[in-house]
């Protein structure tokens, strides 16, 4: 296999370069050389170069705020983001951008896209997602956010959780049970929801890294127009595993890029400690580069049938696991790599909770340390492990669904 690009491909790919070039300092090392204030004024001012530009949302229509890329486009767009170490958008994005404005492309009706989109572009609304609940994670069918009609609007009591970047949100699109009669899949709507109102609020959750990137999120008798059902009535889980196609597909393109970055950090920290000879270690190294090559070819996959026009699906789950499984790996190495130098670490934090730290970011204990607390959670935030194997089991390969307790 020898995945090409046509030439035309590539000449795209050099008006994106150009662009990066002219809009990025002659010094540029990637958002991970900053930390603190630095990181978060250049995160603000990049997305509003973005904003004015055809890159932040790439694939959406040019009349509701995108770029109106192609998709081959759109994959080059975020290869050579990866590359520079810039980000695609503000922290919050993934949600407004990737998760709820491509689900209504697909699923919103003619005004709600018209009202919406162009705010998400603006940053004018900034969201997030309300979908697991105390009880209701893994078996996200399970939750208990009740949402009563009362003339035009509903009234919304219960709890949300693991709400990332809640407290930065202005919106948040959420799942609400409206038939609570119906059986558990069905009678679920999907709801957008104002979150600067009286019957909403936001509880920061401190995580083991001392971060607090995740929340709690409560309603109390909290409103939400008829109008902001999305995808119809009773129609929710239709909708949500949409949008999770969207969550668990898109970064294809990116993957693959970044964890071989990580792993070429990885290396240099072996070879600077004096260990890279060492047959254990090398064996271990070996390992994870194989699995970030094999990471490459599913991301190319998944690509393939992005680019000739499929939807996000099921399938997106065997990405899903196989990156945080691997992360887990990866990162237990780098601890053993440290030694005792990992147990008091210092230096920057990374940015960001999720994945990889990012593009530039000094090769430190403080860095790999909270990767390595970080890539625990992977494998449970947007879908534990043991989700993700059950649809491929049962909604990729094909296989009898697990029997149901009495």
């Amino acid at each position: 296999m020898k995945p090409v690009y046509e030439p035309q491909a590539e000449e795209y790919r050099e008006k994106v370069q150009a662009f990066l070039a002219e809009k990025l300092p002659a010094t540029w090392k990637g958002i991970g050389s900053l930390e603190g204030k630095a990181a978060e004024e250049f995160m603000m001012q990049w997305r509003q170069v973005l904003a004015s530009s055809p890159y932040l949302a790439p694939g959406w229509p040019v009349e509701y705020g995108g770029g109106g890329l192609s998709a081959l486009e759109q994959v080059i767009v975020a290869e050579e983001f990866a590359h520079a170490g810039v980000p695609t958008g503000s922290y919050n994005d993934v949600f407004g951008i990737q998760m709820l404005g491509n689900t209504l492309l697909i699923w919103g009706t003619e005004e709600q896209k018209r009202h919406y989109l162009p705010r998400i572009i603006s940053g004018q609304d900034l969201w997030c997602q309300g979908y697991s609940e105390p009880n209701a994670g893994s078996d996200l069918g399970n939750f208990a956010l009740k949402a009563t009609l009362d003339g035009e609007q509903f009234i919304l009591n219960g709890q949300k959780i693991w709400t990332s970047s809640g407290q930065h949100a202005t919106h948040i699109f959420t799942l609400a049970r409206t038939n609570p009669d119906a059986p558990k899949h069905k009678g679920i709507s999907f709801l957008l929801v104002d979150m600067r109102q009286p019957g909403v609020e936001v509880r920061p959750i401190k995580m083991i890294s001392g971060e607090s990137e995740f929340n709690e999120v409560f309603y109390t008798d909290a409103v939400c127009p008829k109008e902001n059902v999305i995808g119809g009535l009773n129609n929710g889980w239709a909708v949500a595993m949409s949008l999770l196609g969207y969550e668990r597909g898109e970064a294809a393109a990116t993957l693959s890029i970044r964890f071989q970055a990580e792993f070429d950090r990885l290396l240099a920290l072996a070879q600077e400690r004096g260990v890279a000879s060492d047959p254990r270690i090398r064996q271990r190294l070996s390992e994870c580069y194989g699995r970030v090559q094999i990471m490459k070819y599913l991301g190319l996959r998944t690509l393939t049938k992005f680019v000739a026009g499929h939807q996000p699906g099921p399938d997106g789950a065997i990405s899903k696991l196989y990156w945080s499984e691997y992360h887990k790996i990866v990162t237990e190495l780098a601890m053993d790599i440290l030694g005792a130098d990992g147990l008091v670490p210092v230096g920057r934090k990374p940015i960001s909770s999720f994945q990889t730290d990012d593009g530039g970011a000094a090769n430190s204990s403080m860095s790999w340390a909270m990767t390595f607390l970080n890539a625990r959670a992977g494998t449970i935030y947007a879908g534990s492990s043991q989700v993700q194997r059950n649809i491929i089991g049962e909604m990729v390969l094909g296989l009898p669904k697990e029997p149901k307790p009495n």
